[in-house]
């Protein structure tokens, strides 16, 4: 099979170093509107599999005659491109995943065009990051385990390994989208009920293998697709693991107004908004740069089974590569998409239109592929006796 990978970010050049190692794929291309950029990824990758090239994502002409040369696209991009490739993959007749951007619907607002994927012959696969992303794949799987599933708990965090003041965190995606994540309300079930919670609310205490006391709150996007697909469940919350006292500093930011968008005019032609400012002062601060990260994530489906109430959990913990340097976060998200992005190209996903991951995307198979990656995901069975 032959796979584009649109972005030579992290994410996207992590992505293309996982193709080039497959076997099933004969070649992958590397596009970015940042010609340079793809050059020093594809020198950091060297595999002869792999080919660069210049594209503007906006240029729709442009990028369909790119994506008519391939099998399947991998959208490493900014959300805001999910759509525009997308609807170019139905246009084309190529099979397509991207990284997900549930904020702001834009994943909602794909998955309308299943009916004209499924007439396309393709199939498109949104929201494949680790959240949105692994967690929907895991609860699919555990659910489809359960003849009536009622509850799913889900957490996730990308933290440093030894954590440093103001915030003990270091940010391993997009800080402008984590702002959007604790600014935006959070959507969940409760007493069979959709609502909506304030994010940064209700922290916990977590423990995890070698970590802990950790805290875990409510964050707005992670409960994506599943919202609908478990529609009927009793409770489904997602809340995103920190170090102690995270929660609390950006509330205090967040009341002051320090991540609002809203411009403040100094005079007539200077004007900024908070967020922008802080995004200035905090990126450099808050760069993960050669220090180690960990990515924890625990996912909790709880129903009933030949009569007896069952929790299947699943649970992982993932280092940085030391040898390497790819770092936890860009391991998993990038695990992910590829194997999803494999499953398709081969074969072993058949089903054609646009689907959530829970929908589609086989648990058994994700999981023995994500451990072939060091990215070992724990299955555990309670019953109640």
């Amino acid at each position: 099979m032959k796979i584009v990978v649109l972005g030579a970010g992290l994410m996207g050049k992590e992505v293309a170093r996982d193709l080039v190692r497959s076997t099933v794929v004969e070649e992958v291309e590397l596009a970015d509107v940042d010609y340079d950029k793809a050059k020093v990824a594809s020198s950091e990758i060297h595999h002869a599999k792999l080919k660069i090239y210049q594209l503007d994502a906006n240029n729709e002409q442009q990028l369909a005659q790119l994506m008519n040369n391939y099998d399947v696209v991998v959208n490493a991009l900014f959300y805001k491109f999910n759509k525009i490739v997308a609807k170019t993959a139905i246009k084309t007749g190529t099979h397509s995943v991207d990284l997900g951007g549930h904020i702001q619907q834009i994943t909602n607002q794909i998955l309308e065009w299943k009916e004209e994927a499924r007439k396309a012959k393709v199939t498109i696969i949104p929201d494949l990051g680790v959240a949105p992303g692994m967690i929907n794949i895991l609860t699919g799987y555990g659910a489809s385990k359960l003849q009536n599933p009622d509850s799913v708990k889900l957490y996730v965090g990308g933290i440093p390994l030894r954590p440093a003041p103001p915030l003990e965190y270091n940010h391993v995606f997009s800080l402008d989208g984590l702002f959007d994540h604790y600014t935006d309300p959070s959507t969940i079930i409760r007493d069979g009920k959709k609502t909506t919670v304030p994010s940064l609310s209700e922290i916990e205490t977590v423990y995890f293998d070698k970590f802990g006391p950790l805290e875990a709150f409510h964050t707005s996007g992670g409960t994506s697709t599943l919202l609908n697909t478990f529609s009927n469940l009793t409770t489904l919350e997602y809340k995103t693991i920190r170090y102690p006292g995270h929660a609390a500093k950006f509330q205090f930011l967040k009341d002051l107004h320090l991540l609002s968008r809203n411009p403040i005019h100094f005079n007539r032609s200077i004007s900024i908004s908070p967020r922008d400012m802080l995004l200035k002062v905090m990126e450099p601060l808050l760069s993960l740069e050669d220090q180690e990260d960990v990515v924890l994530l625990r996912v909790i489906v709880s129903g009933e089974h030949k009569g007896k109430q069952t929790t299947i959990t699943y649970e992982m913990v993932t280092y940085k590569e030391k040898e390497t340097g790819i770092t936890a976060m860009a391991k998993a998200t990038a695990g992910t998409i590829s194997v999803v992005a494999q499953m398709i190209g081969s074969g072993i996903i058949r089903k054609r239109g646009i689907f959530a991951p829970e929908e589609i995307v086989p648990g058994d198979i994700y999981i023995e592929e994500m451990d072939k990656r060091n990215v070992h995901i724990i299955e555990k069975v309670e019953k109640d006796t």
